[in-house]
C-alpha cells in the first residue's frame, strides 16, 4: 500500500489508539453466493497480488535455497521478471490498471495523493500520518471508502469484477482496495471511529460477489475466528488475508476468480530497503500453506489457475546525511505553495502531490508558467525529469543533462506494443533507440531505462483535468512537502525507471499468458482464463469431432 500497507488504515489505527476498540458486527452474506457457478472441473483462477514483490528478491532467495515454494511455482509455472507496471508506481494506481486493464488516463485514479480541480482540494486515499491529520481525516476516509470506488474510479471503464458478472460468473476480493463491482455490501464502521469522524456506521457499496476489507467487511464473521484485531492493522494484512483464501479453498467456496491483496512485504522493505529478504521468507512459507489447503500443491495446480504478481519494484534509498529528501518547497522558494489542509485561493501559485519518488506539481493560478516552474525544479540535480503536456504535445526536460524531446501520439515510430508516436528532440532523454521494424521497414522505436515510458508518461498527464507536470526523482532520492512520509535508508517507490517499474509474473496451471508483459494487459489475459473450457467441455467438443 505505499508506506504504506497501512495506508488508509492508518488513519483508522490512529484513532483506535486514541479511542479504544468496539464492536465487529458484520451484516455480509457473501457466502451464499460467491460459490462458483462453473462445473467442478472448471479450474478457477487466483490472482495474488504482493505489494513490492521484485525478481531480484525471489532470484536471490532461490539461489540461497530459503524460497522452497516459489521454486516449485515457478518450475511447475511461467516465470516472466520483467512485466511492466502501471505510472506513478503506487498501489492505488496500479489495481485501477490491472482490474480495468487500463493506464491512468482511462481508469482516472492518477495517485496515491493528487489534486482535483473540481473539488479544489487534493485527494489522499491515505499516505502518511501526519499528512492525513493535516489534510483532515474525514476528507482521506471518504476518498479511500466512498470516492475512490464510487466516483473517482471511472464509470464508464468496467472492472473485472463487472465483466464477470455480464459473463455469468462469480468473482471476489480480499482486501483490495479497489473493487467495484456490481453486489451490494456494506463497510461497517466500528463505533470507535463514530466520535472522532462524521461517516456513517454503515456505508452502502458495490463489489464483487465476496468483498473483505478486513474488519471493515468480514463476511467470514462467524464462521470463522479472524485476525481483524487492532494488533493485525485491523485485518489489513497478509494473515487475515490468507486465512480468508485458505477458509474458502478448504470449504469449496472459490469463486471462478478472486483477488488477493498481500501488502506485508511492502513494509518491511520500506524500512530496510529492497535487499531484505526477512518478508520474502516468511511470505514463501504463506505461500506454502495457502497450497497445502488444497491438500498438496499438486491438488492446488489441478483445480486453480494460481497467478502471483508483484505491483512495483522499489529503489534503495540514501541515508539522510547524504540528502535523500528532496524539499520541494524549499526549491520552490519564492512561489506560494498551498499548506497541507488548506483550500487554494487566487494566490495560490503552486499545488504539489507527492507521491515519493514521483510528484505532480500543478500551475494553481496560472502566474507562471509550467516550463519556468520546471526551470527552477530542474536546477536540483536530484530530480530527474520533468514533464509537462502543451498545444498537443508532451514535453519532457532531464535535469542533469538539461536533453529534452517532446511526443505525441499517432506518428510514423512504432513501439513493441505497437504503438504510434511522433517524436522530435533528443531521444537519449528518455533513453529510447530508433532502428527499422521488421515488419514493414518502418521506423521503430524501443524502451531502456523508462519502459513503456511514452504512454506511461502521456497517460499521467492526462489522468485528470488541471494544468501540471509529472516531476521523478533520481535513484536514492525521494521528493518531499511540509509532511511527506519519507524513508530515508529504506526503500521507495513511485518513478518511472525499470527498479520501480519492473514486476515479477509466476503462472500456474495454464499454459496461456498475456499478449504483452505489461500490468494492464493482464485484465484480458484473466478474461480469456475465464471464459476459457473447462476440461469437460474440451472433451465433449473432442468426442463430438470424434463421432462425426
Amino acid at each position: 500500500m505505499r508506506t504504506m500497507g497501512m495506508k488508509w488504515f492508518a488513519v483508522l489505527l490512529i484513532l483506535a489508539a486514541a479511542v479504544g476498540c468496539g464492536n465487529k458486527e458484520t451484516k455480509e452474506h457473501d457466502l451464499l453466493h460467491v460459490k462458483s457457478k462453473q462445473g467442478a472441473d472448471k479450474k478457477k483462477v487466483i490472482f495474488l497480488m504482493i505489494d513490492t514483490l521484485m525478481a531480484q528478491s525471489i532470484d536471490e532467495g532461490m539461489r540461497q535455497k530459503q524460497l522452497p515454494t516459489f521454486q516449485y511455482l515457478i518450475e511447475k509455472g511461467q516465470y516472466h521478471r520483467d512485466m511492466v507496471s502501471s505510472f506513478p508506481t503506487m498501489s492505488v494506481t496500479i489495481d485501477s490498471s490491472m482490474l480495468t486493464g487500463t493506464y491512468p488516463h482511462e481508469h482516472r485514479v492518477p495517485g496515491l495523493l493528487w489534486y482535483s480541480a473540481e473539488e479544489k482540494r487534493l485527494i489522499n486515499y491515505g499516505t502518511g500520518p501526519m499528512e492525513i491529520l493535516r489534510q483532515g481525516v474525514n476528507h482521506v476516509l471518504e476518498d479511500a471508502l466512498i470516492n475512490l470506488n464510487g466516483r473517482h474510479l471511472n464509470p464508464k471503464i468496467p472492472t473485472i469484477y463487472e465483466e464477470a458478472a455480464r459473463l455469468g460468473l462469480t468473482s471476489g476480493s480480499i482486501n483490495g482496495l479497489v473493487y467495484r463491482g456490481k453486489s451490494e455490501h456494506t463497510l461497517s464502521i466500528p463505533t470507535w471511529i463514530e466520535v472522532p469522524t462524521s461517516l456513517h456506521r454503515n456505508i452502502k457499496v458495490k463489489g464483487p460477489d465476496l468483498l473483505t476489507l478486513g474488519a471493515l467487511s468480514n463476511p467470514l464473521n462467524g464462521k470463522k475466528n479472524m485476525s481483524d484485531s487492532i494488533a493485525n492493522r485491523l485485518g489489513m494484512d497478509n494473515k487475515f488475508a490468507l486465512e480468508a483464501l485458505e477458509y474458502l479453498i478448504k470449504e469449496k467456496k472459490l469463486p471462478d476468480f478472486l483477488y488477493v491483496y498481500l501488502p506485508d512485504l511492502d513494509q518491511k522493505l520500506h524500512k530496510k530497503g529492497p535487499s531484505d529478504l526477512e518478508g520474502i521468507k516468511k511470505l514463501d512459507a504463506q505461500l506454502h500453506s495457502m497450497l497445502h489447503a488444497f491438500g498438496s500443491p499438486e491438488q492446488a495446480l489441478d483445480e486453480a489457475v494460481i497467478i502471483i504478481a508483484g505491483d512495483s519494484g522499489m529503489t534503495q534509498l540514501l541515508p539522510a546525511d547524504h540528502h535523500s529528501e528532496i524539499d520541494l518547497p524549499a526549491i520552490l522558494n519564492g512561489y506560494r505553495i498551498l499548506r497541507p489542509g488548506e483550500r487554494p485561493t487566487d494566490e495560490t501559485d503552486v499545488i504539489l502531490a507527492v507521491n515519493e519518488t514521483m510528484a505532480y506539481v500543478y500551475n494553481a493560478n496560472g502566474k507562471y508558467s509550467l516550463q519556468e516552474i520546471a526551470g527552477k525544479l530542474l536546477k536540483d540535480n536530484r530530480i530527474d525529469m520533468a514533464a509537462w503536456k502543451d498545444d498537443g504535445w508532451i514535453h519532457v526536460t532531464r535535469s542533469s543533462s538539461g536533453k529534452k524531446l517532446k511526443y505525441r501520439a499517432d506518428g510514423p515510430f512504432s513501439d513493441t506494443y505497437g504503438q504510434k508516436w511522433a517524436i522530435e528532440g533528443d531521444m537519449d532523454a528518455l533513453d529510447l533507440k530508433a532502428g527499422k521494424n521488421d515488419r514493414d521497414g518502418g521506423q521503430s522505436i524501443s524502451y531502456g531505462e523508462y519502459p513503456d515510458v511514452l504512454q506511461r508518461l502521456a497517460s499521467a498527464l492526462h489522468s485528470h483535468a488541471g494544468s501540471y507536470m509529472v516531476i521523478t526523482s533520481k535513484p536514492g532520492y525521494e521528493l518531499k512537502d511540509q509532511s511527506s512520509p519519507t524513508h530515508e535508508g529504506g526503500g521507495g517507490h513511485g518513478s518511472i525507471r525499470k527498479k520501480e517499474s519492473l514486476v515479477p509474473l509466476i503462472i500456474c496451471g495454464t499454459d496461456r499468458e498475456p499478449r504483452y508483459l505489461r500490468m494492464i494487459d493482464l485484465n484480458a489475459f484473466l478474461l480469456d482464463l475465464l471464459v476459457e473450457p473447462s476440461q469437460g467441455e474440451k472433451q465433449r467438443k473432442i468426442d463430438g469431432e470424434t463421432a462425426r
